[in-house]
């Protein structure tokens, strides 16, 4: 639908109307629109900041995981055994734990025929492995890019259907009344500098938010640079937060961003660290790891064990992430080093631990050095680092313990969508993992929540968006609000930067994977004096960019609400879990020796069957706690169903 035109003050904004709008072009948000498209919604449209950035076409690991039911073999499985190793993890609503075991084949086979190679054997079975916290073999891959050919076949989808992306829209805004959302407010980066008419509005019945994770929270981060996610705005619009405390940190190298898994560690490479100037080199896990073969077999099940797991922070492979945490901290850069053996030995394998040796024994990769190991196992990996401009051959790559994965978010039902009527999230920016997820099902949970979210609108939410003087009236307050702070913040010299990168490494500094009570009510103190002084402290000058500004105040909504998450998990009795480690002067774990400072105490799973929901209202911030909502013991009887899907009664 051609736009109209709407004046406000000095600005003049863009009018579009559509029945449902997409918010971002990866591959949940792909998915929805082809979804929505495929089952006759067609009055639909996408808008993105950029069709080429995002996590999903930009990001992934030397072996990037899809979870899905098993298609191969005799090893049992079925559709609940799947929805029990979901709920398993902790927090999780057993309603969404079951929608994401049961669609898993039919997406999955979706991919497949729109073109994702996945393997599969001479008779048709795709086959699997098992990868983390996976009681069976229900993994597989096309290889480090795998989220990005999943974008690709989805893009094109898409445009074979001619479904209209408005490419280069930041969404400033959403618009509603905290029950319900009817519009969109969006910046077009297409006008830098002219922003009395760089501001568009859409007007539709239901939004699709697929912006990814809140990625521009943290400094030390593995998302991709221009992927910044904008759940802030969701949680100002009254969306509530679902899971806070709870993401996944790893190891990942620095330039550029990229998961250091699986083959990366396997191949067992040097590890050390300098200081500022690349002076006072030293291989500083020695000063933990006394035995040469204990140093060598954890840093090779860091490969698979590679999240940062409290679990395995006392005595097992998360040592070498708290280690190389307290380096950089320190103000040191840590290093991976594959051109020469750790210590510059020769590594006596069979001294390894007997599962570190039988693989790389199997793997016919004892021998040479780490370099040689990689290129033996996994070629493919030395060589995505080379496209980057990084000749491992040559240089050492620089690496720091990153945030990774959010595991909470949006708080959805099993439709995926939100609290407020209309508004729909789904991959990563919803939430519906909990404290520990298997690798590769956060794949499977953005191609499941928007197949779910565009079933529910074809079904339930058909028909034109509101008239649109009766939109403009609706809107037109809150639209106000935001082209008066881009006229506040049009003055002075720019200092946009200065405060993003201050923000982003408090938040990493005392949000990340570890916590102290202290340091994060200090956070969140700050942040809440950031946000109440922001007009008048943030500035961009006359040509500045006003689309970074009006993300630094989406980051540190999001922050507060993150941060209020995490004082109120540790007022309630938490403790460390997941990803998280909250440091405790009375803990009764710790590493012990180099690391012996770092006390804590683990939480056994008694906060385990609840959720914690946090929601912004016009008073401030609060927090509730609730049980999470059990696996469905529906009716299967046959006939029953057949009935019921005859009828589309309760199956939409």
């Amino acid at each position: 639908m051609e736009g109209r035109n709407l004046s406000l003050g000095s600005s003049n904004l863009a009018v579009f109307s559509f029945n449902t709008v997409v918010v971002g072009t990866g591959a949940a948000g792909y998915n929805a629109a082809d979804r929505l498209h495929s089952l006759g919604q067609k009055d639909i449209a996408i808008v993105t900041e950029h069709v080429l950035a995002g996590t999903s076409r930009n990001t992934g690991s030397d072996k990037q995981t899809y979870y899905k039911l098993t298609l191969s073999g005799g090893d049992p499985d079925s559709v609940r055994d799947m929805a029990d190793t979901l709920f398993s993890g902790e927090a999780v609503d057993g309603d969404v734990a079951l929608c994401e075991a049961a669609l898993s084949a039919q997406c999955f086979l979706h991919l497949v025929e729109l073109g994702v190679p996945f393997p599969r054997n001479r008779w048709g079975e795709y086959i699997g492995y098992k990868t983390d916290h996976d009681p069976r073999r229900r993994a597989t891959s096309v290889g480090p890019y795998t989220s990005r050919r999943m974008t690709e076949c989805l893009q094109q989808s898409v445009q074979d259907k001619g479904i209209r992306v408005f490419d280069r829209m930041q969404v400033v805004r959403i618009l509603g009344d905290k029950h319900k959302v009817y519009g969109l407010l969006c910046l077009d980066l297409n006008r830098p500098g002219d922003a009395e008419n760089a501001f568009v509005l859409f007007n539709c019945k239901s939004v699709v938010y697929a912006t990814g994770g809140p990625a521009g929270m943290y400094l030390d981060s593995v998302y991709p640079h221009g992927h910044y996610g904008a759940s802030g705005l969701a949680f100002e619009a009254g969306a509530t937060g679902r899971n806070l405390t709870e993401w996944q940190y790893g190891l990942a190298s620095v330039k550029p961003r990229w998961n250091v898994s699986g083959t990366y560690m396997q191949a067992l490479p040097r590890v050390f660290s300098t200081d500022t100037s690349g002076g006072d080199e030293k291989e500083f896990l020695q000063e933990y790891f006394k035995d040469k073969g204990s140093l060598l077999s954890n840093l090779f099940l860091k490969g698979y064990q590679w999240p940062f797991d409290v679990r395995k922070a006392a005595k097992g492979s998360s040592v070498i992430d708290l280690m190389v945490f307290r380096e950089t901290s320190r103000g040191r850069k840590v290093y991976l080093d594959y051109r020469q053996n750790p210590f510059g030995e020769e590594i006596n394998f069979e001294g390894l631990d007997p599962e570190a040796f039988a693989y790389l024994n199997r793997a016919g990769a004892c021998f040479g050095t780490p370099l040689d190991r990689l290129r033996h196992m996994n070629a493919p990996a030395l060589d995505f680092y080379r496209d980057k401009g990084v000749d491992l051959e040559q240089e050492p790559l620089q690496i720091a313990l990153c945030a990774q994965h959010n595991n909470g978010g949006i708080g959805v039902d099993a439709w995926w969508q939100s609290n407020l009527e209309g508004f729909f999230a789904a991959g990563e920016a919803a939430c519906t993992h909990g404290v520990y997820r298997p690798g590769g099902s956060a794949l499977n949970a953005g191609q499941v929540g928007s197949l779910r979210a565009a079933q529910y609108i074809t079904a339930h939410r058909q028909g034109s968006a509101l008239d649109e003087n009766v939109f403009i009236s609706l809107a037109e307050e809150q639209v106000s609000e935001i082209l008066a702070l881009a006229a506040r913040l049009q003055k002075g010299t720019g200092n946009v930067g200065e405060w993003w990168d201050r923000a982003a490494a408090r938040m990493s500094r005392d949000g990340g994977p570890l916590r102290s009570g202290e340091g994060i009510r200090a956070a969140l103190e700050q942040v809440q004096k950031d946000l109440a002084m922001f007009a008048d402290n943030v500035r961009i000058g006359k040509n500045g960019s006003l689309s970074m500004a009006l993300r630094l105040r989406d980051m540190l909504l999001c922050q507060e609400m993150y941060l209020t998450a995490m004082v109120d998990y540790l007022e309630q009795g938490g403790r460390s879990r997941g990803s998280a480690l909250y440091l405790d002067p009375a803990g009764n774990s710790t590493p012990g020796g180099p690391l012996s400072a770092f006390l804590f105490s683990l939480d056994s799973g008694e906060r385990g069957s609840l959720v914690q929901e946090v929601q912004r209202g016009n008073e401030g911030i609060w927090v509730t706690w609730r049980q999470v909502r059990p696996i469905p013991e529906d009716d299967s009887f046959f006939e029953n169903v057949w009935r019921a899907c005859r009828e589309n009664g309760n199956v939409y």
